[in-house]
């Protein structure tokens, strides 16, 4: 079975690597809380049960780390996890914390899983340069990536039940795959809207009372209110236009989906802001298109007309305003 692993929170995802390593290493895998973890997602003391196999077991300390992205195919490759010119990314900041446990003697062996794919020369180059840098022999070093990940997951098809993988803890999480239709499309013919449009559409409750019952502060939808509201009226009659249709369809979809899943995850966030921006962050970096340069301002005015058009957040009674 495959897993959408993207969909999983980091702490999902990091209880499925605890479990699975109980199975590789054994049951005495020990797995750290959520919060800082000074280099430590999970640790083993002892010798292994079956890694690397059942002829040549590890012996040690062997600590374990689980790096969990909300991103669709994502790589091991990408500069924002690996750069050996750079410590300014994952493997970067994971290597000065390898230093500090091998310097402590709490490190013999390391392991490493992302759900992200990785391929033979990836694998190989990140291999040898943590070896390089921490001075851990590379037979010591075990990455993981997707593939390998499911690979293991057949094996041991348990894991995921120990895991108790409930799609009720999983974080916010949405498909950016519709908007990215729609924010394009806008793209390509916003500048012939713009030309017929005077002013923008009136929210359908005050917008001062819907940022009060959304908990939205007020320095946030002011900004809001000043850098968008001039282009919601371009939305609008984009929407609305005869040969949209299938596009309006798309954009009523994503609405719906957007605001069930913010119904049931509100209580996480505190702010209105915070739900946003986290939203913003997540469809960013889920897809390429929507983070292009060209996109991603019109992706925020989109997502601001959701809002002022009253399609995500609460509205109370929308009829007593």
């Amino acid at each position: 079975m495959k897993y959408a692993y993207e969909d999983l929170s980091p702490k999902q995802f990091e209880d499925l690597v605890v479990f699975l390593c109980k199975k590789l290493l054994g049951i005495s895998v020990l797995g750290f809380p959520e919060g800082p973890d000074a280099g430590r997602d999970a640790k083993f003391v002892g010798r292994a049960e079956l890694f690397p196999s059942k002829s040549a077991q590890w012996m040690g300390t062997t600590i374990i780390q689980a790096k969990h992205t909300n991103g669709y195919n994502r790589r091991f490759s990408e500069p924002d996890f690996f750069h050996s010119e750079s410590i300014q990314n994952t493997i970067g900041e994971e290597i000065i914390r390898i230093k500090k446990l091998r310097d402590e003697k709490q490190l013999d062996h390391y392991m490493l899983f992302a759900n992200r794919r990785l391929g033979s020369i990836a694998e190989s180059q990140i291999r040898t340069h943590i070896s390089k840098e921490t001075g851990i022999p590379e037979e010591s070093i075990c990455l993981c990536g997707i593939e390998q990940l499911e690979q293991w997951l057949k094996i041991f098809p348990d894991v995921a039940t120990h895991a108790d993988l409930d799609p009720v803890d999983s974080p916010l999480i949405v498909s950016p795959d519709d908007l990215a239709e729609v924010v394009q499309a806008l793209a390509l013919q916003k500048d012939d809207i713009s030309k017929i449009l005077d002013a923008p559409p009136a929210p359908r409750i005050p917008y001062e009372k819907k940022n009060e019952l959304n908990n939205m502060t007020a320095e946030y939808a002011a900004e809001l209110r000043r850098r968008y509201l001039k282009e919601t009226g371009q939305i609008k009659t984009f929407l609305a236009a005869p040969e949209n249709a299938d596009l309006l369809q798309k954009y009523e979809s994503i609405v719906e989906e957007f605001q069930l899943k913010i119904i049931a995850k509100r209580k996480d966030y505190q702010t209105f802001d915070q739900v946003m921006e986290y939203l913003l962050d997540l469809l960013f970096g889920r897809d390429a298109a929507l983070r292009q340069h060209i996109h991603k301002r019109l992706t925020r005015v989109v997502l601001f007309y959701m809002y002022w058009n009253c399609d995500i957040g609460e509205v109370g009674n929308a009829e007593t305003f």
